[in-house]
Formats: C-alpha cells, sequence, structure tokens
C-alpha cells in the first residue's frame, strides 16, 4: 500500500454533495485513503513532516479519477479496422469473425495493456469492462495499477472463450469468487444484450450477480433495430420486456439506452438504473442520441462510456464529455441542459453510484480510496479560468493531465506510467496490427 503523501492544486474539485471546490486546496493521502482535505496552508501546518512527499502545485486541478462505465477494453487492437459502418454490418461482418480469428487470453492481455495505459494517462482510474477472458483483464488491471470492474460476458452462442451461456456463467462465478475481496478488481455479471441472451439466460445472469451482490452490465435500446426486433418477438419495447421477466433488480448499467420512450425512462429512474452515455460511437455508428437531458431530469443517474476503441476510436472521456454537452444542447435547443457541474458529476460521482462503490470512489472526501487526477492549468487553451468546472469540461484535453493515483499509487507522474515500459505495450500492438492485417 502507497505512503503518506499530499497533493496540492490551485483548484481542488471535492465532487462532494456540497460541490465544493477549495481554492488553494490539499489533501493528505495515508495507506492508499484520504486522510485530510482543506487548505494547504492549513493541511501544512498539521503535517510539519518535511520527508512527506508534495504533489502538485499552484497551477494545477485536482479531481476525482474519472470512471469510463462502458468498456470492452482489449478491443483497441481493432482501432479503426473497420470504420464508417453500422453497427450490425460491423459487428457482422468485420468485428466477430475477426474475434473468432484472433479472440485469445493472449489477444485480452495485450489489448487491454494498451488500452489501460492510454485510459490513466487521460485521468480514468476506472474502467467497467464486458469481455471474455476476465483473468487476463483483471492481471492487467493489477498490473498497471489501474481499477476495474471486469464483467465476464455472457451470450448464447460460443466464442473462443467459452461454449455457451451455462460455460460464460460458470467462469463467472469462478472469477467473482476469486477476486470477491480484490482491492482493485470488482467482478461483475455481464450479459451481452437482449437480442444475444435468452429470457432463461438473462435471468440467471440476474441471479448470479444478486447471490454474490455483484453488479450486471448490458447493453441496452442501442439501435433502433435492437427496439424493432423485440417489439417483433416480445411485443414490447426493450426495458419493458426486462421488466416483464423480472431482470430489473441489482446494480445495473445499461450502455447506451439510446432508443428509450417516456415510460421506460420513468422505470429505469424508478429501478435506479445507470445509463452509460456513450455519444461518440453512438454518432459514429450513426445508432442515434440518446435522450440524456431527459433521463437526467427524471432522475436516472447517467455517467460515461466510450464503448470499446474499435468504434469510438479512443478511450477519452474528456472528448466524450465535451461532445456529450454539446450534443444535447444542440438536440433539446436548451444551452442550460449538460452543465458543466453536471457534466463532472457524470464523469465521477453518479458514475460511482451507477456501479454501486460511490463509498469507496467518485468524489475527493476523507476515508475514500485516493484515486486522484491532477491537472496541468498552465497552457494556452486553458487561460484564463474564470470557472474551474468550464475550463476541465469545455477546453481541457487528455494531454494536460500530468499525474493520476489509484488507490494511493502514484501510477503516472509527468505524463508517463511508472512501473511499466510504455514502449513495449506500443510495440506489442503493432506487432498485433501487423498479424491481423497479413491474416
Amino acid at each position: 500500500m502507497g505512503k503518506t503523501f499530499i497533493v496540492r492544486a490551485q483548484y481542488l474539485l471535492t465532487m462532494n454533495k456540497k460541490d465544493e471546490v477549495i481554492e488553494n486546496g490539499a489533501l493528505v493521502v495515508e495507506d492508499g485513503r484520504i486522510k485530510d482535505v482543506g487548505e494547504f496552508t492549513e493541511i501544512l501546518k498539521t503535517y510539519k513532516d518535511p520527508s512527506i512527499p508534495v504533489y502538485g502545485n499552484s497551477y494545477s486541478a485536482l479531481m476525482p479519477g474519472f470512471i469510463n462505465t462502458h468498456t470492452h477494453a482489449a478491443m483497441v487492437l481493432f482501432r479503426g479496422i473497420a470504420d464508417d459502418l453500422p453497427l450490425k454490418q460491423w459487428l457482422t461482418e468485420h468485428i466477430w469473425p475477426k474475434e473468432a480469428k484472433f479472440l485469445s487470453p493472449e489477444f485480452v492481455h495485450d489489448g487491454t495493456s494498451l488500452a489501460c495505459l492510454e485510459m490513466l494517462k487521460s485521468g480514468t482510474t476506472t474502467f467497467n469492462d464486458m469481455y471474455f477472458f476476465t483473468e487476463a483483464i483483471a492481471q492487467v488491471a493489477k498490473k498497471l495499477g489501474i481499477r476495474a470492474v471486469v464483467g465476464q460476458g455472457v451470450l448464447d452462442f460460443p466464442t473462443a472463450s467459452g461454449k455457451g451461456a451455462d460455460d460464460y456463467l460458470a467462469k463467472a462465478k469462478e472469477f467473482i469468487e476469486k477476486y470477491e475481496s480484490d482491492e482493485l478488481i470488482l467482478p461483475a455479471v455481464a450479459p451481452h444484450a437482449i437480442y444475444t441472451c435468452s429470457r432463461e439466460t438473462l435471468l440467471k445472469s440476474k441471479e448470479l450477480a444478486l447471490k454474490n451482490n455483484v453488479p450486471i452490465h448490458i447493453h441496452l435500446s442501442e439501435t433502433f433495430h435492437e427496439v424493432e426486433e423485440c417489439l417483433k418477438n416480445n411485443g414490447k419495447r426493450p426495458v419493458k420486456y426486462l421488466k416483464n421477466i423480472g431482470f430489473l433488480e441489482g446494480r445495473i448499467t445499461a450502455a447506451h439506452s439510446v432508443w428509450l420512450d417516456d415510460e421506460e425512462i420513468d422505470i429505469m429512474a424508478e429501478r435506479n438504473i445507470g445509463v452509460s452515455h456513450c455519444i461518440e460511437s453512438n454518432l459514429k455508428l450513426s445508432s442515434g442520441i440518446a435522450p440524456v437531458a431527459k433521463m437526467i431530469k427524471k432522475g436516472v443517474k447517467v455517467s460515461m462510456g466510450t464503448d470499446g476503441a474499435a468504434s469510438n476510436n479512443n478511450l477519452d472521456l474528456l472528448e466524450e464529455i465535451s461532445i456529450a454537452a454539446k450534443v444535447q444542447k444542440g438536440i433539446t435547443a436548451d444551452p442550460t441542459v449538460l452543465d458543466v457541474k453536471t457534466c463532472m458529476k457524470m464523469l465521477t460521482i453518479w458514475a460511482a453510484e451507477s456501479l454501486g462503490v460511490e463509498k469507496e470512489i467518485g468524489s475527493i472526501e476523507t476515508g475514500k480510496r485516493a484515486d486522484l487526477v491532477l491537472m496541468n492549468l498552465r497552457k494556452p487553451h486553458l487561460q484564463p479560468v474564470y470557472d474551474i468546472y468550464s475550463t476541465i469540461i469545455y477546453s481541457a484535453k487528455a494531454s494536460d493531465i500530468e499525474d493520476v493515483f489509484v488507490n494511493g499509487i502514484p501510477v503516472i507522474l509527468n505524463g508517463r506510467h511508472q512501473f511499466i515500459d510504455e514502449d513495449e505495450l506500443i510495440d506489442k500492438a503493432i506487432w498485433w496490427a501487423e498479424r491481423i492485417r497479413n491474416s
């Protein structure tokens, strides 16, 4: 566990219930948790030992680490491989055939390594992943020092990682038991979608998650075609179908949720279903635009996800949230929706609440895990600062993030990972690209 140190900043964004911003603020980290928070001068009066390291400076912003609530991290190795196509064609003609050929523990290990490096360097300290070979994902996350909610993908058909639904569920159960008390890894159950999982598979997934008190991660109402098929096959729209079969229990994060009607939004709010908004992937695949402003107004906890880099094509949450805010203003003709403070909540505390980990992460408060991001404000495009939330949401870039701490460990310092060889990960990605290209 990490030692005691201080982190200071010109602006400390707590994201606590009062949305406090402490100017010339600082916090103390001890044994991986936040021990004290306050003004820098007051912190120094209490913690006088000159041997205590101090990170940050008087021209930085300190905030909770960002939480990416929907990823397929390993798919970064397919970045740019089949662009400018609709979702169904992209999946069935390009992604699934390539996964059938290349999906393996080695592929997942190397792809997830590259993705975790990219996420950490852009301020993401926790990601909610849905994929296969979960052991490889967990090993990589621990090696690179990033927090991960790791969901075993569940489907009704075989892949290189499993024979069918019962096999995937057995693997999920085994993974849950192995990582149930891990500090960085939170197991989850991830039934892929209503069009790849039968009613029986969906309910078995739910029961496994409830029995073990772990989150559920599912794609939901991503495309209009999905809604049409559900109406044709079940006589109900997707959210109503899931309610009708008894699936909507526990901690559920529903990715995309683009094609919801008002009644479905009410159901989502009533059942406390979190939504992971993946605006760039939805735009790029022309899947549609989720009614985020309406969902938030109804009380749905909306957070941000990047989806996989194969359909995005990056894992940059700052870019994601900036686009999300502007698109919602455009489609609602209301410049007040998704204001900058709401956007910061979507990146941090609301995401933590969606995953059920808000007591541990998502805000800077005494006793919580020290998952932190330091941003350098001494950049031409970040000055002057009148509203620090506005500066972060509308002006900042991933490259402005210099230091990242996860569980009280300095993982990224001055923009570089502290305990892995970045060039080695990039070289491995180049090797994979050559192999996939030549196939």
